[in-house]
């Protein structure tokens, strides 16, 4: 008989793939070779195998590594810099005042490094991201050995980044082509919003989508005013607008949308577009509660983001599947909406797919990358365990995610980062903090 050899095996009491929904395993390992899963499969029957490394975690389920729909990463350095301000009069008095100051690479390097630092010890494996200097953070991103889907920022307005709409689309796709070849790397086109990117550039960002095969990432109906501001100066709703310039699509994640009528959900899903959920940042600003029930029952794909850290003010996901089933529930008046099993796919699963990247994350699959996350539910908040997928979404701290794999590596292990210097990028933080303090 061929000895069969691993590089890794973990052992579990429970493992939730994700896929099949609503499955538990009880009992498992999970094998994982070249970075890749190769079985899982009761813990006896796993002894035939021959693990380079074994790692033993009882009282601990493994899930698929998390997916944070939707941040600004580098925004970590202006955590509660503004708070408690409506959407324009922070963005428009106190932020983007602040980033035409204070942005530049080594901003938004140390300011996504202290966010991969955070998103790593709450269990995110991969983030998509939205902001300037995007080169920026990719290096911080795959220093960190994280999954980073990069956003090639476009708005119409001159910042410390890019001149013109033109510079940002072509400052953009040289990223791109110098990165496209990385394990880790990935990309999406990334118009800000409907209010900051005209027309003409939009159609850009379409044709550069389909050729080549982008998502794209936008934040659209955030807020009332949003809408009134495109009914006032295009004569249509953001996401007519939208439809009009060729923007749904399969590849549209379309982040928020909260302002939504039935014709629009009903839109979105005949066009096959995504969602990015932000529960926290909807509540901070004010900017309302998004119909995420319909939109599933709809058919809509919905996964879950946290938003920015001056706008949440944490990057923690397991919190935001809290938030989210228990919005979820209150706005659909039914208890039995967005139940656990569906918000942990909703934060893993749905992700991978809206960036396209489903075939090779997002659930605990032979085959699949090893993008894998350990949670530790031997803390009192967790006991006694009845059900670990319930205990995932409603009783679970970030603070119980114990170790962390990506494509096999571990970059967290026993709640400690191994791949970032945590002393040195919180120094760098202190830093940052007096500059824009004064």
């Amino acid at each position: 008989m061929t000895e069969k050899i691993v590089d890794l095996r973990i052992d579990a009491d429970w493992i939730v793939p994700v896929e099949p929904d609503d499955t538990l395993l009880n009992g498992h390992s999970l094998l994982v070779k070249d970075g890749r899963i190769v079985a899982m499969l009761p813990s006896d029957d796993a002894d035939n195998w021959v693990s380079r490394e074994r790692v033993h975690l009882p009282g601990h389920v493994l899930i698929p590594g998390l997916v944070n729909l939707h941040t600004h990463a580098a925004m970590t350095l202006l955590r509660g810099f503004a708070d408690d301000l409506p959407l324009m009069t922070w963005l428009q008095e106190h932020i983007w005042p602040a980033e035409n100051r204070h942005v530049s690479p080594a901003f938004v390097r140390d300011g996504t490094r202290l966010a991969c630092l955070e998103m790593l010890k709450s269990g995110v494996t991969c983030f998509n991201d939205m902001y300037f200097f995007s080169e920026a953070v990719v290096e911080a991103a795959v220093e960190a050995g994280m999954r980073v889907a990069a956003g090639l920022i476009v708005v119409d307005a001159p910042t410390p980044y890019a001149a013109d709409p033109d510079g940002y689309l072509q400052k953009g796709l040289a990223l791109r082509d110098e990165w496209i070849n990385h394990p880790l790397v990935n990309f999406c086109m990334a118009p800000h919003a409907p209010y900051t990117v005209g027309d003409r550039t939009l159609e850009k960002v379409v044709t550069y989508a389909a050729q080549l095969d982008l998502p794209v990432h936008i934040h659209i109906h955030e807020t009332q005013h949003e809408i009134d501001h495109s009914l006032a100066h295009y004569g249509v709703r953001p996401l007519a607008r939208l439809k009009a310039l060729g923007l749904l699509t399969p590849g549209l994640v379309a982040v928020h949308a909260v302002h939504l009528n039935a014709d629009e959900i009903a839109s979105l899903a005949a066009h096959g577009c995504h969602v990015a959920h932000c529960p926290s940042s909807n509540l901070k600003l004010a900017s309302g509660f998004a119909p995420v029930a319909d939109l599933l029952a709809a058919g809509v794909n919905v996964g879950i983001g946290t938003d920015g850290a001056a706008s949440n003010n944490r990057l923690d996901m397991i919190g935001e599947m809290r938030l989210a089933a228990l919005l979820g529930k209150g706005v659909a008046g039914d208890p039995s909406a967005m139940p656990a099993h569906q918000v942990l796919r909703m934060a893993t699963l749905a992700g991978a797919r809206a960036l396209g990247l489903d075939a090779q994350i997002g659930s605990l699959e032979v085959g699949k990358l090893a993008d894998i996350v350990a949670v530790d539910l031997n803390h009192v908040s967790t006991q006694p365990c009845y059900d670990p997928i319930s205990h995932l979404v409603y009783s679970t701290g970030s603070n119980q995610v114990s170790d962390v794999w990506i494509s096999g590596r571990r970059v967290l292990s026993e709640g400690q980062c191994v791949t970032l210097d945590a002393g040195e990028i919180i120094g760098r933080a202190h830093v940052w903090r007096g500059r824009i303090a004064s």
